[in-house]
């Protein structure tokens, strides 16, 4: 065992002792406190917390980073793991230690050992090899990911591995290979994986899927440097590649196949160029082969707000830099016919027979999607062999609800709306046939009988009902109303 790593197992108990988690932070703090501090006011957190219990003490040292009084705190294991140090009668934290809650809101995952944050409006600048702690993006992965046990895993990218934590603890018997390109990035996860349990976990430097060349894996996770900016910008490891545009995403999702294990799965966050006179789907659509591929785009800005969104994400909004760099930005994006830069997640399954899904989803779903988004990558599979004519039975999703439109008291509704109540939440207007079989299919009766009951029942020809279900319910099975 390390030297390092000795004392961090002890501050782990003492951690864990304080109930220093998610969910201990938050009942101290409370809703006022606790949402404040989501703005970056620390104010009310700092009023919150003034009592010296154990719990209000770290809070303060390692969430709000502000000094704590030398008397509150054994120190020496905080100084000898370098999480804290002690100078003129106080404690203060040299790096931040962040708890991680379980994706399903539940119980606590972890810790993330990170840099401590840049607040806006310090005139500070984060260091070209700062590490940032968990964020919105990092959570939003962790959230993403497959609720399944896997034998090996690959966090590609680690940053302060969160999301290699987060996956050691739905999975505690696999092997977990976390890469990085920042020297400085392994150390903090490794101290991260200490005061976690972690055991046992490999780290390797290096970019994209160089450190395990020849190696595949049951899962790989990415919260990638996906950031686009200029060339010969000043480069943060945690969020700028260095390769122009959209480049190590689209590598990332050219490589990943030849790195999973067949019914492997990878997941990642990216970014990705709009392109003048270039549908984004196909420029995105046509960096997938060999998988199955879910490409959803969460969120469009255009270059100026995604320039205005790095510029304060490097704290320089207001500093004396902050105008040329704006300019910079917008000419590179002017020069490259960039018209806005889209954000969301892609998820990618290793098939014999592929099935790919590019759409926009802008409403918010149901969390966790990692656990469902098995059954919505086997959607777009069945969807795919589908017709009416293949002998299998259908179902109706669970939470469906049906939704018809007109004035009140009409006979014949203007239009009926299918609507998902759990999962992706999608609506989808439908016809007599579909409506139909939404009010009938169970999952056990046979669907060519069921199809001339509706044609009899409404007065259509059977085959043009056939004909209608064969071009409407791949559609729907692929949305997930249909099983």
């Amino acid at each position: 065992m390390s030297d390092l790593r000795r004392p961090l197992l002890r501050v782990r108990d003492v951690l864990l002792e304080a109930d220093y988690t998610v969910a201990g932070v938050r009942e101290l703090l409370g809703a006022v406190a606790g949402g404040a501090l989501a703005r970056d006011e620390i104010v009310p957190a700092l009023r919150a917390t003034g009592g010296g219990s154990p719990l209000e003490v770290l809070t303060r040292l390692f969430w709000l980073q502000v000094p704590v009084d030398a008397g509150a705190i054994k120190a020496d294991d905080l100084v000898a793991a370098g999480l804290a140090e002690v100078s003129g009668g106080q404690v203060r934290a040299r790096l931040r230690v962040e708890p991680l809650e379980d994706v399903s809101g539940d119980g606590h995952a972890g810790y993330a050992v990170s840099d401590l944050a840049v607040r806006p409006g310090s005139g500070a600048v984060p260091a070209v090899d700062h590490v940032v702690g968990a964020g919105g993006a990092s959570g939003n992965l962790a959230r993403l990911v497959i609720h399944r046990p896997v034998d090996n895993m690959l966090d590609l990218g680690t940053g302060c591995g969160v999301q290699a934590v987060h996956l050691a603890g739905r999975s505690p018997a696999a092997r977990i290979t976390a890469t990085d390109v920042n020297p400085r990035a392994l150390e903090l996860a490794a101290m991260s994986f200490a005061l976690s349990g972690v055991a046992d976990a490999e780290l390797l430097q290096g970019s994209l899927m160089e450190p395990v060349q020849g190696r595949r894996f049951d899962l790989i996770v990415s919260n990638p440097p996906f950031v686009v900016a200029p060339p010969g910008d000043r480069r943060f490891t945690y969020r700028e590649s260095g390769l122009p545009g959209d480049d190590f995403c689209r590598r990332l999702v050219e490589s990943a196949p030849r790195h999973l294990n067949d019914g492997g799965y990878c997941h990642l966050l990216a970014n990705w160029l709009h392109i003048d006179g270039v549908p984004w789907e196909e420029r995105v659509g046509s960096w997938v082969d060999g998988c199955d591929a879910w490409i959803v785009q969460r969120d469009v800005q255009d270059p100026a707000e995604y320039a205005e969104l790095w510029l304060r994400d490097s704290c320089e909004a207001g500093t004396p830099r902050y105008r040329a760099r704006y300019d910079a930005w917008l000419d590179h994006f002017e020069r490259q016919g960039v018209t806005g830069v889209g954000f969301g997640w892609i998820t990618l399954r290793r098939s014999q027979r592929p099935a790919v899904q590019i759409e926009e989803l802008r409403h918010a779903v149901e969390q966790p999607v990692g656990a469902y988004v098995g059954d919505v990558l086997d959607g777009f599979a069945k969807a795919a062999e589908f017709s009416t004519a293949c002998g299998q039975t259908l179902g109706v999703a669970p939470g469906l609800v049906q939704e018809q439109v007109g004035p009140p008291g009409a006979e014949n509704p203007e239009r009926i709306v299918l609507r998902q109540t759990g999962r992706l939440r999608r609506a989808a207007g439908v016809g007599t046939v579909e409506a139909g079989l939404a009010g009938v299919c169970d999952g056990t009766l046979p669907l060519e009988p069921l199809l001339d009951a509706i044609a009899q029942l409404t007065g259509m020809d059977p085959a043009q009902v056939r004909a209608h279900a064969d071009t409407v319910l791949p559609a729907l099975i692929a949305d997930g109303f249909f099983t």
